[in-house]
C-alpha cells in the first residue's frame, strides 16, 4: 500500500520517521501487537540492545508478511525502550538494523522509554499497524 507522506514544515525535518502517514481508502489494516525480542518458546534472546531491536522488528515485520505484506505497507510503528541512554548509544547499529530491514521506509514513529517490559529481560518493544492492499474477494 503507499502512503502519502505528510511532514509540515512547522514541525521541522524529520530524521528516521515522517509524522504523517496518509493510506488510501480501501485498505486492510492490520495492528500488530507489542513484540519483544524473543524466541518462540518466550526466552529473549539476547542482551545486546541493537540485536533485541532487531529480533522485536523480524517479529513484526513476520506477523505483516504473514498478512501478505511488506515492510513498506508499515504506517505506524510505536518504539518501547527500557533505558533512553542506551538508545542513544546504539543509534548507528540501530540504523543499520532498522535498514536492513525496512530500507528507507520510515513510518511515522513514537519512541517511549518506560520502567519495564513484560517479558524479563528485553529493552525494546515494538507495536505497529500496516496497511495492506484489498484481497481480491473486498
Amino acid at each position: 500500500m503507499a502512503f502519502e507522506v505528510f511532514n509540515p514544515g512547522e514541525l521541522g525535518t524529520p530524521s528516521g520517521w515522517n509524522n504523517g502517514m496518509l493510506a488510501e481508502t480501501g485498505g486492510r489494516v492490520l495492528f500488530i501487537a507489542g513484540q519483544t525480542a524473543r524466541d518462540p518458546e518466550g526466552r529473549i534472546v539476547s542482551d545486546d540492545f541493537v540485536e533485541q531491536f532487531g529480533r522485536a522488528l523480524d517479529l513484526v515485520l513476520e506477523v505483516v508478511r504473514a498478512a501478505g505484506g511488506a515492510a513498506e505497507d508499515v504506517g505506524r510503528m510505536t518504539i518501547f525502550v527500557t533505558d533512553i541512554e542506551e538508545y542513544r548509544a546504539s543509534l548507528r547499529g540501530l540504523g543499520s538494523a532498522y535498514r536492513e530491514r525496512m530500507g528507507r521506509h520510515f513510518p511515522a514513529m513514537a519512541l517511549l522509554e518506560v520502567n519495564r517490559l513484560v517479558d524479563d529481560g528485553a529493552k525494546i518493544e515494538i507495536e505497529a499497524t500496516a496497511v495492506l492492499s484489498p484481497t481480491e474477494q473486498d
